[in-house]
């Protein structure tokens, strides 16, 4: 693992955290972007070389819908990048990491992403990152 790539912010309202994170960062917001398959809208900020990314679920059955009805808004999860993430993927199974993707997938910001289970790290949602 390279960096902390971002950490992911679960909302309620992107258009209201947008511009909180906007004044609080003295930063606009680079990026808007919907990824249909996780059902989620995603707003990125640059922050030194790490990012914030600001979700929001798009349909009430998303994993976001459900960790904000269980847990409210906040820290979703932590990301790191990677430099191979195929590589990475395998060396955490071969270290008895549970994964919720055993392969990369789409995901914002032109990444190819897979999440770990919270259960194999502490109780904390962890993904993985490549640039595309």
């Amino acid at each position: 693992m390279r960096k902390i790539e971002h950490l992911g912010l679960a909302v309620l309202n992107i258009d209201q955290a947008i511009k909180t994170f906007e004044d609080l960062l003295d930063t606009p917001c680079y990026k808007l972007e919907e990824v249909e398959s996780e059902y989620v809208k995603t707003a990125f900020f640059q922050v030194g070389e790490s990012k914030i990314e600001l979700l929001q679920a798009t349909d009430e059955n998303s994993a976001i819908a459900k960790y904000i009805a269980k847990k409210g808004q906040g820290i979703h999860h932590i990301a790191f990048d990677v430099a191979n993430i195929e590589e990475e993927i395998a060396r955490l199974q071969a270290k008895g990491f549970q994964l919720i993707h055993q392969t990369p997938k789409d995901g914002a910001d032109n990444k190819l992403i897979a999440f770990l289970h919270p259960k194999s790290t502490e109780g904390m949602l962890i993904e993985l990152c490549q640039e595309k």
